[in-house]
């Protein structure tokens, strides 16, 4: 099936009290695992790409490799545009095929957010491109977008709800105490905001920082409205772990299908994981 807005996938999540896990991808060997992942565990599927990826690798061999995935399965997927600041950059995504984007104007004060994300909605809708942005600051590290811990701070849920009815964005990230990257001790999550917000909105809400959250810490977030739960840097480092071993034991190693094979299975049975944590397991057929 062709490439779907990840909207109606998110709303669907939300309704029923379950997350779709979004991953990260770097190479194809790690969209090819992520999707291998939710074909056996009949999930729908986010597949993202920060802007660093965009720059290395081009919107259109992105795009068509996702489309190639989605096209040689059944199941619903979504290519997604993470942590965009760069109109330019959306516009570029959007015209290769990508079926959502996020435009990330949290560094700048409400008003400015509300009228970058107008300008990104104006231009998405008329493709039927679902528009994911942020209020608050997420800390931590994300491709070149680096908030040190005492500049991020969490989203007001009065804010998140006149953001989302001014600004009509489909789907809202709000900072509510998680961080990009590994987390050093246990997440300091703000569920009583999750809550409060989730109360004030109708979008899907998303879990920035998902990478290495307890699963009763996931379980209880997706529970209280988050829709969409990010997963970056665990893959990355499944993906590297796994290479770094081969080359332990064989040094010598040059085919890059040797140490590609091991890389890829890792991300794999990590995707199953984490699709299982967010509870979508047999929902591919729900989104159709």
């Amino acid at each position: 099936m062709p490439l779907i807005s990840s909207t109606e996938m998110l709303q669907t999540a939300r309704r029923d009290h379950y997350a779709i896990a979004a991953f990260n991808v770097h190479t194809l060997e790690m969209l090819q695992a992520v999707v291998e992942a939710a074909v056996e565990t009949e999930s729908p599927l986010i597949i993202q790409t920060t802007v660093g990826t965009v720059n290395h690798l081009g919107p259109d061999y992105i795009a068509h490799a996702a489309k190639t995935a989605a096209d040689l399965t059944d199941i619903p997927i979504a290519l997604h545009l993470d942590h965009c600041t760069d109109f330019s950059t959306i516009i570029r995504c959007i015209r290769a095929g990508y079926t959502s984007v996020m435009i990330d104007a949290s560094m700048y004060p409400f008003e400015d957010n509300v009228n970058l994300t107008r300008k990104v909605m104006e231009v998405a809708q008329a493709s039927g491109v679902n528009v994911e942005a942020e209020l608050g600051k997420v800390g931590g590290v994300e491709d070149d977008i680096v908030v040190e811990e005492q500049h991020a701070f969490l989203a007001d849920p009065e804010d998140c709800m006149q953001f989302v009815e001014r600004t009509g964005v489909t789907t809202l990230a709000p900072a509510i105490g998680t961080a990009h990257g590994i987390y050093k001790g246990k997440p300091n999550i703000d569920f009583e905001r999750i809550e409060s917000i989730a109360n004030r909105v109708s979008v899907p809400l998303v879990l920035h920082g998902g990478s290495g959250i307890p699963a009763e810490q996931i379980h209880r977030a997706v529970a209280l409205g988050m829709s969409k739960v990010n997963i970056a840097t665990e893959l990355r480092i499944a993906f590297s772990e796994a290479i770094k071993d081969v080359f332990v034991i064989h040094p010598e190693e040059n085919d890059p299908r040797k140490y590609m094979a091991p890389a890829k299975e890792a991300v794999k049975r990590l995707a199953m994981e984490k699709i299982r944590l967010c509870g979508s397991t047999g929902k591919a057929g729900v989104v159709r």
